[in-house]
């Protein structure tokens, strides 16, 4: 079992930065793949990006490459996503999740995360 609590959303303008966290509890989370996925009114959760258990591998959204970055910290039990040169379209709630039981595989799709968080709002201005 895992909990997860993500935070740093905000209100920015288009062209900003904002890096999100999501803190694990548990003495497992160096064996679950790590993924950040997002809602915008009226529209399915989507997929932002992911990282494998290890970290070795990571995976983005072609709406996010060259402009997001997912990261884990094994010490402090934290997944992190910076976000860079953000846009309107990025306006959304982002949500953390982990995967305990394919951790290799760091997944796209929603059914594949086992474990979420409740959620940050993350609001670009024009």
């Amino acid at each position: 079992q895992v909990q997860l609590v993500e935070s740093g959303g905000g209100l920015v303008q288009a062209g900003a930065s904002l890096r999100l966290s999501c803190a694990a509890s548990g003495r497992t989370f160096s064996t679950y793949a790590m993924s950040w996925f997002r809602q915008a009114p009226g529209k399915e959760r989507e997929f932002v990006a992911a990282t494998t258990w290890n970290g070795g591998s990571t995976y983005y959204a072609d709406s996010v490459k060259g402009r997001f970055t997912i990261s884990r910290d094994f010490a402090k039990n934290t997944v992190y996503l910076q976000m860079n040169s953000l846009k309107p379209e990025d306006t959304a709630v982002y949500y953390c999740a982990a995967d305990s039981r394919s951790p290799w595989v760091a997944g796209q799709n929603v059914w594949d995360y086992n474990y979420w968080g409740q959620g940050t709002q993350v609001t670009v201005s024009s």
